[in-house]
């Protein structure tokens, strides 16, 4: 048994909320209290720590991450700069480190942070002549690629857009290199992709990035591919992770015609929900909207899949044992998704079905008609407080005055709802404090917009910041008895702090990082 005493303990759990020792056994707490309590339980070779007075959480979970994605990232150009041109300076560095005809994939670039905005592949094509490049957005929902990467893909002016895309043109129709939606499929679909066991390699090392900010655990909604690696990560015992695995829309009927139900696997890998999409997002004005954009009179954004349709799909899940996570950004595609929610729940009650742990992922804007919905419903709403600091810019120039329904936390979680945090990374850094910083401030690191914060009113406390990294997402993977605490029979999943972010100035938890982090009952990192 290890037993950790001398510590500030938060431990989540109402009967006990703080506690200076915890007794570890076989990978889960077997007894929380004080030095005296857990002490007196020790017995030969038991292994005792002095904590020596830090601060002890239970480990952090984002609800919303793309590991494959992620993983893949840190090894591709960052584009998140302040200017094009330092964009295309860095991707002109990378061409000139690797053979003439490899690819040059990069991510993060954001037009509306960029005084030049957009460019066209014209601009890549000088920055590597020899390379094709292709460059997705921050938002993930557009991509930028040079013309030798359109001729690979067969991309021309006699292309046709794809369903739910759109390839960018100039006034003589030829393609322009920014592609939206699904229109990135056509470069994606022939972009080299590693092997499922370099795959699984790559997510082996992002561990030791994400334990480094104190996660222990992340909701997966990338595809087959991140499945197929973490499952040889989970089989050698090199998944030190607790991962919860979506199932991509496409393979629905394939899961449900061989049984595959929601929660199946074991404590580290399991499945989670159907991944849907209902709309684009905010960045590339693909957020499905009940009326157009500010200053863009004929666009309303892209709805992909409406009430009727989500709701088909929500009968063939609900018949499985599969929950729906839908990706929902727009006022008009939140609607959209709570109405077939609405159908979906009296379906389940009128077939005698569990109600399942059904989510809506991102909910950034919100009718006013729509907010106490989540709640009545029990639906998940599956959010990253980091998007509100990063968006709200661009939030109060396209969205105007209904920027005030965007990132509506406080709203949500005063109705009753229940909160899941994450970052969306690699959209956004997968740093909780950052997102725990921009939940409870509203601002960005730098103190932007003001010292009260973007739509203060929607400012959380830490402790409700905290649940909802927490015990939001354990109880959306329904493993709420088992994770998310730090309490007897819970998994010994914890992170050390240096100082109390309850006890510090609020401005300043986007700096706090872990001093170690201890995944069921071992400490697998340490600064």
């Amino acid at each position: 048994m290890r037993l950790l005493y001398n510590a500030r303990i938060y431990t989540q759990d109402a009967r006990r909320p703080l506690v200076s020792a915890l007794a570890i056994d076989r990978g889960v707490v077997a007894a929380a209290g004080s030095d005296d309590e857990i002490l007196h339980l020790a017995q030969a070779g038991d292994q005792k720590e002095d904590m020596g007075g830090a601060v002890i959480w239970p480990g952090l979970t984002d609800a919303h991450l793309h590991l494959e994605y992620y993983s893949l990232g840190l090894t591709r150009v960052d584009c998140e700069t302040s200017t094009r041109s330092e964009c295309l300076r860095r991707v002109a560095e990378r061409a000139g480190q690797i053979p003439a005809g490899e690819w040059v994939l990069g991510h993060g670039w954001n037009q509306n942070e960029w005084t030049e905005g957009f460019g066209d592949g014209r601009d890549l094509d000088r920055a590597a002549p020899h390379h094709p490049v292709h460059l997705t957005s921050k938002s993930v929902h557009a991509s930028w690629a040079n013309a030798l990467a359109l001729q690979a893909a067969g991309i021309t002016a006699n292309t046709p857009d794809p369903q739910g895309g759109r390839i960018e043109r100039d006034a003589h129709g030829q393609p322009t290199g920014f592609l939206f939606e699904s229109a990135m499929e056509l470069v994606e679909k022939i972009i080299p992709m590693p092997s499922v066991q370099l795959l699984s390699e790559a997510i082996e090392r992002a561990q030791q990035n994400l334990w480094g900010m104190g996660l222990t655990g992340v909701h997966d909604f990338d595809r087959a591919r991140s499945f197929g690696a973490l499952q040889i990560l989970n089989a050698e015992k090199r998944l030190k992770l607790r991962v919860v695995k979506s199932i991509p829309l496409e393979s629905l009927q394939e899961a449900a015609a061989v049984g595959l139900r929601g929660g199946f696997g074991n404590d580290f890998l399991w499945i989670g929900s159907v991944k849907l999409f209902a709309d684009g997002a905010l960045g590339p004005h693909t957020a499905a909207m009940l009326q157009p954009y500010e200053n863009d009179p004929d666009n309303t954004g892209m709805l992909f899949l409406d009430a009727e349709q989500f709701f088909e799909y929500g009968q063939q899940a609900a018949q499985a044992g599969l929950g729906l996570a839908i990706h929902a950004i727009g006022d008009r595609a939140n609607h959209e998704v709570l109405e077939a929610y609405q159908q979906l729940r009296a379906y389940e009650a009128a077939n005698h079905l569990p109600a399942l742990r059904h989510r809506i992922e991102h909910v950034q804007n919100l009718h006013p008609m729509d907010q106490k919905r989540l709640a009545e419903m029990n639906v998940i709403a599956s959010m990253q407080p980091i998007h509100a600091t990063s968006d709200m810019f661009a939030a109060d120039q396209y969205w105007g005055p209904r920027a005030a329904n965007a990132y509506v936390f406080k709203t949500l979680l005063d109705s009753g709802a229940t909160l899941a945090f994450g970052s969306d990374a690699p959209v956004e850094v997968p740093n909780p404090f950052i997102g725990i910083h921009a939940a409870v401030t509203r601002q960005r690191p730098n103190g932007q917009p003001d010292a009260q914060g973007w739509y203060p009113q929607q400012r959380l406390s830490l402790q409700e910041a905290l649940n909802a990294y927490t015990l939001g997402p354990a109880f959306a993977a329904g493993r709420e008895h088992f994770l998310g605490k730090l309490a007897s029979g819970y998994a010994a999943d914890l992170i050390v702090l240096k100082t109390d972010p309850f006890q510090m100035d609020p401005t300043a938890l986007h700096a706090v990082l872990p001093q170690a982090t201890m995944v069921a009952g071992e400490w697998v990192w340490h600064a």
